[in-house]
């Protein structure tokens, strides 16, 4: 029987304009207690390419940086479960509070879902999030390496389109 998952709760500082948004943690994050602890994820090497700081930096240090840089993150779901790390696996979805969340930290203009999951997840559970006027919803490649149709490259690239509109 698949265990109960539980997110991290959200990074976040005043002053956020954006919202990075995962599915629910895999087991190396869950592991370590680290938002993208898998050494094979790009996410990392993307945000700090991103937003200016080095991907490598001890993990508190990215942190510190990514939400220094205007950007937040969280997970869509707040609880599931799910054997293994695919999204796929991911069942009895009890979703976080992502309209709190926006309004706790009203200055947010963008969502950023990584992959596919996250993005459906916050359609099934929000869809009124995509009809508001002063937000944009974006779909974008997963970070993760079993998403191996892309390149880091052409991840990189669609990641930083999505920031610049």
């Amino acid at each position: 029987m698949a265990k109960k998952k539980r997110s991290f709760p959200p990074a976040a500082k005043r002053g956020a304009r954006v919202l990075i948004l995962g599915s629910l943690p895999g087991e190396a994050s869950l592991a370590k207690n680290e938002y993208y602890a898998f050494p094979r994820n790009a996410f990392w090497e993307i945000a700090g390419t991103l937003f200016g700081f080095p991907p490598d930096a001890p993990y508190a240090a990215r942190i510190e940086a990514l939400t220094d840089a205007g950007a937040a993150l969280w997970d869509v779901v707040g609880a599931g479960t799910r054997d293994g790390s695919l999204d796929s696996g991911i069942r009895d979805v009890e979703p976080n509070d992502v309209p709190a969340l926006l309004e706790e930290f009203p200055g947010i203009e963008k969502i950023l879902c990584n992959g596919g999951a996250a993005h459906r997840l916050l359609k099934k559970h929000f869809p009124e999030l995509f009809a508001r006027k002063n937000l944009a919803v974006f779909l974008l490649p997963s970070t993760s390496p079993a998403a191996a149709r892309l390149s880091r490259e052409e991840k990189l690239a669609r990641w930083r389109a999505a920031l610049l509109a």
